[in-house]
């Protein structure tokens, strides 16, 4: 079933991320490692990466996911694309048979093996929704007509704010994300659940699918790392403290997850997974939550 499916039909879906190979690394020995979770998993987000100069062929790897089955959702940004760029880059990742996209304009963002200084939220809704329009319409923005007409399933990145209600700003943000097309919202990382319920009230009469982001924290010092360079209170301190005080780290990490996923759906519709530390570590993680 792929993630339109599973988001049509209500089910609780389920996505993580790839690392794109950067430099040498070859794509194919990523996909090989991914065989671990295919069919757990309802898709894989790709993103953009460029690291002091080296880009990242993100699609090349969306259309190796989808040769090997898995579903591929591309993920980009608004902020640094002018409509041509951003027209070029969703044409090609259609081409190769990408169906999901997921758009955010990177202010910054969690992803990725390793703790990245970006973090996301804000599309830019006007450039997207002028590219978005002709593309459906078969139509490029130049106005030369396309050989078929192209859409994909969308999602967009909203923050979710700590304890706090949603502003109005962010609501206008996630009515204008609607507006393009949005087919679900994809939150910041969700710590505190008690604050995402109130959250999850509020956005309620969108009527819009909400997965929420889940973070694998293993130890005490990557949350202590997240509140000092991403944001001040991200990770409860009651949760670094059972982090801290665990004789069995990773048994303590697993009950974290498992105990938020399991709270999570009565409340929103999925959880998209960020492993930090590769995807060895997420079949295990399923299987503690009983996502498997």
């Amino acid at each position: 079933m792929n993630l339109k499916e599973s988001l049509e039909k209500k089910r609780f879906v389920v996505t993580s991320e790839v690392q794109v190979p950067l430099g040498d690394e070859e794509p194919e020995a990523v996909v090989e490692s991914l065989n671990k979770v295919k069919g757990c998993v309802d898709g894989l987000s790709v993103s953009d990466i460029e690291l002091e100069g080296v880009v990242s062929d993100t699609i090349k790897t969306c259309g190796l996911l989808k040769q090997n089955n898995l579903n591929a959702i591309y993920q980009t940004t608004t902020r640094d694309k002018n409509r041509y760029q951003l027209q070029k880059d969703l044409t090609l990742a259609h081409e190769t048979g990408v169906e999901n996209l997921l758009v955010f304009t990177e202010d910054y963002r969690i992803a990725g093996d390793t703790l990245q200084e970006s973090m996301f939220f804000h599309v830019d809704s006007g450039k997207l929704a002028s590219v978005m329009d002709h593309l459906r319409q078969g139509m490029t923005i130049e106005g030369k007509e396309l050989d078929s007409k192209i859409d994909f399933v969308l999602g967009s990145g909203v923050e979710t704010p700590w304890g706090k209600n949603m502003p109005k700003r962010g609501m206008e943000e996630m009515e204008d994300m609607m507006n393009v097309g949005t087919g679900f919202f994809l939150t910041t990382p969700i710590f505190d659940v008690d604050q995402f319920a109130r959250f999850m009230k509020q956005v309620e009469p969108f009527k819009v699918p909400v997965i929420a982001e889940v973070m694998i924290l293993r130890t005490a010092g990557m949350g202590k790392f997240l509140n000092r360079h991403f944001k001040s209170g991200l990770v409860p301190e009651w949760v670094i403290q059972k982090l801290m005080s665990a004789p069995n780290k990773t048994k303590a990490s697993m009950e974290l997850f498992a105990d938020t996923v399991n709270s999570l759906k009565d409340i929103c519709q999925g959880v998209h997974i960020i492993t930090i530390g590769g995807i060895d570590n997420l079949v295990q993680y399923l299987d503690a939550a009983k996502l498997r």
